[in-house]
C-alpha cells in the first residue's frame, strides 16, 4: 500500500490520540479505580497502534502495544494503577510524542524503545520497576496457541449475518455455480502489523473472487480495529482448500476456518445460535474479553460511523492560507472599484460595487470564521506540564481551565503557546506557595492556578491566575535598583501597579538560585516582547498573600484588520485600530514643550507628540505653522503617545502584507497594504514607537 497519501492525516489524528492519552492519564492519577478512564485510554492506545503498524512505524507501535498489554491487565483488575505504573505510562507519551514529531519533521519514526519496554514488561509481571528482565517469550507464545485453539472450537458458534442485498448475490453466485466461503482469519499474538496482514490477506482473496463482506468492514481492519480475528466472505470458483491455503501463505497468520455457507440451513442455523448464545462458553478468551468491555465495545463502531458521517471535514491549513490570500487580493481589488464607483458617479456601477461589498464582506467573515481554532489545542498540552512541575517543585497544584471552546486565528494561536508556558511556571515556581506555607497562612494545602480565555469586543483576553503570595515588591524593586533598570529615586516615586509591571523588564528574575525552572533572568520580558508582536498587550495585577493575575491581549486575527488611514505629506499610512483610542485635532497653542518633547495635555494626562514626519524623514514640502494639528492618540498598556499627521483619511479594512526578508528590520512598520487607488500604504507599528 502507498502510505504516504495519509501521512498527514496520521499525523493529526495520532496527535489527538496522545492528547485523549495524556488527559485522560492525569483523570486516571486522581481516580485509580475508574475502569471506565482505563477503557477509554486502552482504546486511544489500540488505534494508535493500529495506526503506526499500517504506516510502517514499528517503534511505536511496539510500544503501544506494551502499553495495550499494561492496561488490558489493569481493566481486567489484574493489575492496580500505582505511581510507579502511572510514571511509566507518562514516559510512553513523551516517547511517542518524540516520535510522532520526529514523524511529522521528516524523520522515519525510529526511537530506541527497548528502555520503556522493560519497564512495561516488569510492570506486567508485578516485578519491581528496577528489577527489569525480558519476558519469557515462550509462555506468552503458549497461551497464544491456546486462546486461538479455543477460538477455533468455537467456530461453529459464529453468526454470520446478511442483508436482503447480500442474500440476493449469494443466492446468484451459487445458481451460477460458485462457491461462497465464509472466512475466519486469526493472526498471531507477536503480529505488530495486523492492518498490514489483513490486507494481505484480502488482497490475496480478492484474486481467487469477489469478497463480499467483511467483519469489520474493510476501513476498520485499515485502521486495525479487530481484536486478534477477521472474517471475510467470498465469492469464488477455486476450492475449498485452496482459499485456505491462500490464506496461509501469507506470514504471522496463525490459522484459518473456511466454510462454505449453505444458505438453505441459514435461518435454521441462526436461530440454533442465538438460542446456545444464551450460555457463554466458558473457554472462550475472545468472548470473555468481549463480555468485560461490554457495551461500550460492541458500539463503538457505530459511534465510529456516526463521526465519520458527520458535518465536518478535515482541511489542509495550507489550502485555508491560500484561500486567505487569495480573498486578501480580491479586498484589495474591491476597494479599487470602490473608488472608481465613486469617481465615475454611475449609479448602476455604484449599486453593483456596493452589493458586491456585502457579499464579499459575508465571505470574510466566512473566511475568517474558517481560520479560527479553540485555545483548547493550545490549553489541552498544559495539564501535564503542570503536573510534571508541581512533582519537581513537591508542590500541590490544581489547574482550572476556564473557556478552552474560545476561538483564536489559526497564526495567532500557533504564536502564544510559549508565553503561557513562561507565565505558567512563574505562577507555579514563584506564585504557589508550598504546603506548609500555605498551611501556615491559612489556605488549602493544595493552590490553585486558573488558566481563563474569553472573548470581549474584537479581542480575545487570556487570564493565568493564581491564590499564591502575591508579588513581593520590595524585592522587585531591589532586583530592578541592583540591574540598573531604575534608580533609587525614580523607584521611590513608583505606584503598586508600575512595580508590578517591572516584572516584564528585561533581564529581571526575583529567583534566589537558577533553576531548571527560573531565575536565568529569561521569561516575563519574552512574553510581553511576543504578545506585543502579535498586536496583543499584557499586564499584571497582584495582591500580597492573595494572589497575582497576569492578563493577555490578543486579536482576533492578524489577517485583515481594521486601520485609520491618514496622510503624511504625498506619504499615506495604516493606523491598526485596536491600538487607537482617539483622533483629536490641536491648535498650535495646546502644544506644550517639557523633557525636550513637545506634549500635549489629553484629558489631564501629559501625553508625548511623535511626529510621522521626523521618524520617517519624510520631507517637508510646505510650513503649515498657524495650521491645527491632526493628533492620532495611541496606546501600549498603560502608556500613550499623540502621532502627528497631516490630515485623517477615514477608516478601512486592510490586508496586512509582510515586507519580505530584506526589510524586516524596518522601524516603527510591521507591514503593508495596497489600496483602493493601487498605492502602497505602511503599517505603523505603534508599540515601536512609544517608549
Amino acid at each position: 500500500m502507498e502510505m504516504s497519501q495519509y501521512l498527514d492525516m496520521f499525523i493529526e489524528e495520532s496527535k489527538e490520540h496522545i492528547q485523549a492519552i495524556n488527559d485522560n492519564l492525569l483523570v486516571l492519577e486522581n481516580d485509580p479505580e475508574n475502569i471506565s478512564i482505563v477503557n477509554e485510554i486502552f482504546r486511544s492506545a489500540h488505534t494508535l497502534k493500529g495506526m503506526a503498524a499500517t504506516m510502517g512505524f514499528e517503534d511505536m507501535a511496539t510500544l503501544t502495544h506494551e502499553m495495550e498489554n499494561v492496561l488490558d491487565q489493569v481493566r481486567n483488575h489484574n493489575l492496580h494503577v500505582n505511581t510507579d505504573m502511572m510514571d511509566v505510562i507518562f514516559k510512553c507519551v513523551d516517547l511517542l510524542e518524540t516520535i510522532l514529531y520526529s514523524i511529522a519533521g521528516g524523520g522515519d519514526g525510529k526511537e530506541d524503545v527497548s528502555a520503556v519496554v522493560l519497564l512495561l514488561q516488569a510492570i506486567l509481571k508485578g516485578e519491581p520497576i528496577a528489577a527489569v528482565h525480558t519476558p519469557a517469550a515462550d509462555q506468552d507464545s503458549a497461551a497464544g496457541e491456546a486462546a486461538a485453539a479455543s477460538l477455533i472450537e468455537e467456530k461453529q458458534e459464529n453468526l454470520y449475518s446478511f442483508d436482503d442485498y447480500e442474500i440476493t448475490i449469494i443466492e446468484q453466485s451459487i445458481e451460477t455455480g460458485h462457491h461462497v466461503y465464509w472466512i475466519k482469519t486469526f493472526v498471531r499474538d507477536d503480529c505488530v502489523l495486523k492492518a498490514a496482514r489483513a490486507y494481505m490477506v484480502y488482497d490475496n482473496l480478492e484474486s481467487l473472487g469477489e469478497i463480499i463482506k467483511t467483519t469489520p468492514s474493510v476501513e476498520e481492519l485499515e485502521e486495525e480495529k479487530f481484536e486478534k480475528s477477521f472474517e471475510i466472505v467470498l465469492v469464488s470458483k477455486e476450492s475449498l482448500e485452496k482459499t485456505e491455503k491462500t490464506v496461509m501463505n501469507v506470514s504471522e497468520i496463525e490459522s484459518v476456518v473456511v466454510e462454505e455457507i449453505n444458505l438453505k440451513n441459514h435461518r435454521q442455523e441462526s436461530m440454533r445460535t442465538e438460542q446456545q448464545q444464551a450460555v457463554p462458553p466458558a473457554s472462550s478468551v475472545e468472548k470473555a474479553d468481549r463480555e468485560k468491555a461490554g457495551k461500550e465495545e460492541k458500539t463503538a463502531p457505530q459511534a465510529a460511523k456516526k463521526a465519520t458521517t458527520g458535518k465536518t471535514i478535515r482541511v489542509d491549513i495550507d489550502r485555508l492560507d491560500v484561500l486567505m490570500n487569495l480573498f486578501s487580493e480580491l479586498v484589495i481589488d474591491r476597494g479599487r472599484l470602490e473608488q472608481l464607483a465613486r469617481e465615475s458617479g454611475q449609479s448602476a456601477l455604484t449599486e453593483t460595487v456596493e452589493h458586491m461589498s456585502r457579499i464579499s464582506g459575508d465571505l470574510q467573515n466566512i473566511i475568517l470564521t474558517m481560520r479560527m481554532v479553540p485555545v483548547e489545542q493550545v490549553f489541552n498540552r498544559f495539564p501535564r506540564m503542570v503536573r510534571d512541575l508541581a512533582k519537581d517543585l513537591n508542590k500541590k497544584i490544581n489547574l482550572e481551565i476556564v473557556g478552552a471552546e474560545t476561538e483564536l486565528d489559526r497564526t495567532v494561536i500557533d504564536e502564544i503557546g510559549d508565553p503561557l508556558v513562561h507565565l505558567l511556571r512563574n505562577s507555579l515556581d514563584h506564585g504557589v506557595e508550598h504546603a506548609d506555607e500555605r498551611r501556615a497562612a491559612g489556605k488549602p494545602e493544595e493552590g490553585l492556578v486558573q488558566l481563563k480565555a474569553y472573548h470581549s469586543g474584537n479581542h480575545v483576553f487570556i487570564e493565568v491566575k493564581d491564590d499564591g503570595k502575591g508579588i513581593n515588591r520590595e524585592k522587585v524593586l531591589k532586583k530592578a535598583i541592583d540591574r540598573g533598570i531604575v534608580t533609587e529615586q525614580g523607584a521611590a516615586a513608583l505606584t503598586n501597579k508600575q512595580i508590578d509591571e517591572l516584572l516584564f523588564a528585561s533581564g529581571l528574575s526575583t529567583a534566589d538560585k537558577i533553576s531548571d525552572v527560573s531565575g536565568r533572568g529569561v521569561g516575563l520580558d519574552v512574553v510581553k516582547t511576543k504578545i506585543e508582536s502579535l498586536g496583543g498587550a499584557c499586564g499584571v495585577d497582584s495582591i500580597p498573600g492573595v494572589g497575582t493575575t497576569f492578563l493577555i491581549q490578543l486579536p482576533l486575527t492578524l489577517s485583515i484588520i481594521s486601520a485609520m488611514l491618514v496622510q503624511v505629506e504625498n506619504e499615506k499610512y495604516a493606523v491598526p485600530l485596536s491600538s487607537i483610542i482617539e483622533t483629536a485635532v490641536f491648535s498650535p497653542d495646546q502644544i506644550m514643550h517639557a523633557h525636550q518633547q513637545d506634549v500635549i495635555d489629553f484629558r489631564g494626562r501629559i501625553v508625548p507628540l511623535v511626529s510621522l514626519k521626523s521618524i520617517f524623514n519624510i520631507p517637508d514640502n510646505e510650513v503649515r505653522k498657524d495650521e491645527d494639528i491632526p493628533v492620532v492618540i495611541v496606546r501600549k498598556g498603560d502608556k500613550m503617545a499623540g502621532l502627528v499627521v497631516d490630515s485623517f483619511i477615514g477608516q478601512q479594512e486592510i490586508v496586512l502584507k509582510s515586507l519580505g526578508k530584506y526589510l524586516v528590520n524596518a522601524f516603527a512598520i510591521s507591514g503593508a497594504t495596497i489600496l483602493g487607488d493601487g498605492q502602497v500604504a505602511l503599517i505603523i507599528d505603534c508599540n515601536a514607537l512609544i517608549k
